[in-house]
């Protein structure tokens, strides 16, 4: 069978000025970035912004397994099925982060005959915007070392310092680190650490931003750290704004790339819903609507993590609405979530799907709280029976449409285009975050925990509902809520699949970023920077005898 890359490879893309052509984006508009990418420049996107805004369908997930569910392959072959049934759809997909392609999870360019392309560009370097999140969130954490190096004027506390640098790579020995070591000349040591790109607040603030005024504006915003007297330090008072806009300019570009069905899509923003808001960028997602009919898009791992941040986090700052919701599903992960083990998933079982379905029934009903219609995907597998689809079918009370796009294209999405037309042709209930703005920051956090994850309490950390009150005094008390727990669980335990409930929600840490308009709670045992496997995939990555990339999938 061909792997993912040699199907990418058998396709000839067309030049990226005429997608853009078929877009209705002008060639002057274009920063091309080699024969098949490009990015769109401002005067364009701001002369975007008086039209009407087309249809957004978000596409997520049940809770993710080693067997597969196939979120980002559903959001092409559904972007490329509508287009084929004449409605003019904009794909707009988060960027990939380096640690998965060279640790366990891998690309995500999507795959088989639903795939954007160039797909080892993508991964691997694409238009450098990770680099210049990167280089942004180091020179904060570099001026701040300055500061405190040239006499510290702010009167900054270097025991409450809570900036953090960022690498784009798996790396767990970064995760704590002491720095300013060697003499008086190399700096004020000081204990620090580093998060993945991905989980970084430059990310957030970069995906969030609207233009770039609200890019400098959020820049500024961020906390760095406190004073003696608890007070909170800015970056605007480190005079670090301007340099950090100047390095994220271009990148805040959309980037323009195309499927192998030749689709439109936009690829801006970062991943990481576990331990990030996990949602591509406000700029590509509102110039898509203004772009197209339809914009499909996606949020990270299940619903529970992705899906509840793009509609609590992204829909709430952006004022955007969707009109559908897709929950990808596939036989094989509702066995597994039912207690089959993975060497057994080809076999019939059709009581351990109906077992398992009560994961993907509670996505559906969490999706249905925020008053969005919905529709389950189920990607197939040959060894998908067909009492076992009827067994998902029967499990909850929304279409389930089977789909084939990985092996056909656009044409094994086509029940699914038919089924979101139908939705959002139709009458559209209201749309409605979980939780007000006004609710107190702790209450947030349990609201999500209850009504999403079915918790029956949180438990804070010792310092940590004080410290959530002492931002509220300090005016932040109407910022979202971000929360980063396993992606393998709706508790913090990896291994209670399924549909749990009635457990306790361990929030170990919180962390406020102001700049992006929200506080991270940490849940269980999660970490801000993951580490690799005891086999990575960058073990079997390399070149070929004509110099192309080999192994990435």
């Amino acid at each position: 069978m061909p792997s993912d890359l040699d199907i990418a490879r058998s396709v000839r893309l067309r030049p990226i000025a005429a997608i853009a052509a078929a877009a209705g984006i002008p060639a002057d508009a274009l920063l091309p970035y080699g024969r098949a990418k490009a990015k769109i420049d401002f005067d364009f996107i701001s002369a975007c912004e008086p039209r009407p805004d087309g249809a957004l369908v978000l596409v997520t997930g049940i809770t993710p397994t080693p067997a597969g569910e196939g979120k980002t392959t559903t959001v092409i072959g559904l972007g490329d099925a509508l287009n084929a049934a004449g409605r003019r759809t904009m794909i707009c997909l988060r960027e990939p982060s380096l640690g998965p392609c060279f640790g366990m999870k891998g690309g995500a360019t999507g795959g088989g005959w639903a795939q954007v392309a160039p797909m080892e560009e993508i991964n691997l370097h694409f238009t450098g915007d990770f680099h210049a999140i990167t280089s942004a969130n180091n020179l904060l954490a570099a001026l701040l070392d300055n500061h405190l190096h040239w006499g510290n004027r702010l009167g900054l506390d270097p025991r409450r310092l809570t900036w953090r640098r960022c690498l784009d790579m798996n790396d767990r020995a970064l995760r704590h680190a002491v720095t300013g070591l060697g003499g008086v000349a190399e700096g004020v040591p000081r204990e620090a650490g580093f998060d993945i790109t991905a989980a970084s607040e430059i990310m957030a603030v970069f995906c969030l931003a609207r233009d770039l005024d609200d890019l400098a504006a959020r820049l500024g915003r961020i906390v760095v750290g406190t004073r003696g007297d608890g007070s909170l330090v800015r970056a605007a008072e480190l005079d670090a704004v301007g340099a950090m806009a100047a390095l994220l300019r271009e990148a805040l570009m959309p980037n323009l790339v195309q499927t192998l069905a030749h689709s439109p899509a936009l690829v801006h923003g970062g991943p990481f819903a576990n331990i990030a808001h996990g949602c591509n960028s406000v700029m590509a997602t509102r110039l898509g609507l203004k772009l197209a009919d339809v914009v499909v898009t996606e949020a990270g791992f299940g619903a529970d993590l992705g899906g509840e941040k793009f509609l609590d986090i992204k829909c709430r700052m952006a004022g955007l609405a969707p009109a559908a919701a897709v929950v990808v599903a596939t036989v094989r992960a509702l066995k597994m979530h039912g207690g089959v083990a993975r060497g057994d998933l080809g076999r019939e079982d059709v009581a351990a799907v109906a077992r398992g379905a009560g994961n993907l029934r509670r996505h559906v009903e969490n999706m249905q709280a925020f008053g969005v219609p919905v529709v389950v995907a189920l990607n197939g597998f040959t060894s998908d029976t067909a009492a076992e689809v009827g067994a998902v079918q029967a499990a909850v009370d929304v279409p389930v449409v089977p789909c084939t796009h990985w092996a056909d294209g656009p044409a094994g999405a086509a029940d699914l285009a038919r089924e979101v037309l139908r939705l959002i042709d139709g009458p559209r209930p209201a749309f409605r975050p979980l939780y007000p703005d006004a609710l107190p920051l702790a209450q947030k956090i349990e609201t999500v925990a209850r009504r999403i994850y079915r918790a029956e309490a949180v438990a804070f950390a010792p310092g940590v509902a004080r410290r959530l009150a002492g931002w509220e005094q300090a005016g932040f008390g109407e910022a979202a809520v971000c929360i980063a727990k396993t992606q393998y669980s709706f508790s913090a335990d990896p291994t209670r699949l399924g549909a749990p409930e009635g457990f306790v929600l361990p929030v170990n840490e919180v962390r406020l970023s102001a700049g992006a308009g929200f506080v991270v709670a940490l849940a269980g045992d999660i970490r801000t920077m993951p580490g690799l496997p005891r086999i990575p995939a960058a073990a079997g990555i390399g070149l070929d005898a004509a110099g192309r990339i080999d192994g990435l999938f």
